[in-house]
């Protein structure tokens, strides 16, 4: 929420498929005095168009305390740059573990507010988050 704050132009989608989540995310929106229609809820789709969904964000924000592993590994050979906050157990250095190898460990956060501030750096300046996440880069990173 502190993100969506400090960005305004924002949104955060989600795949959710708890109900109960979906109600305690709006209230929370709700709550903070943000739109709620500043989150978007997406459910599973045909695997071409789970892809493709990467293709339109910007960033993907990647969880804490458990991280995305095959998540974020998809949404990187989408070309979508991945934010990661490395914790100190093995599901909480998986997004950190994938963003070595591709040596951008400028991505990796090790606290939770400077997540944030990375989060809220790249979402407030276009032309370093396109600098990041130009095609190119990820194809010569990736190898």
């Amino acid at each position: 929420m502190r993100i969506l704050e400090a960005v305004p132009e924002s949104v955060l989608f989600l795949y959710v498929e708890n109900d109960r989540a979906k109600n305690n995310l709006i209230q929370r929106m709700e709550l903070k005095g943000l739109d709620r229609g500043r989150l978007i809820f997406g459910g599973a789709l045909p695997y071409a168009e789970y892809l493709a969904r990467y293709r339109v964000a910007d960033l993907f924000l990647d969880t804490s305390p458990y991280n995305a592993g095959t998540t974020a590994s998809d949404a990187l050979w989408a070309d979508l740059p991945v934010i990661t906050f490395m914790g100190s157990s093995f599901s909480s250095r998986m997004g950190a573990s994938l963003l070595n190898a591709i040596d951008m460990p400028e991505l990796i956060a090790s606290s939770q507010s400077e997540y944030e501030s990375l989060a809220i750096s790249l979402a407030n300046d276009p032309d370093k988050l396109a600098e990041i996440k130009s095609p190119i880069i990820f194809t010569n990173r990736w190898g």
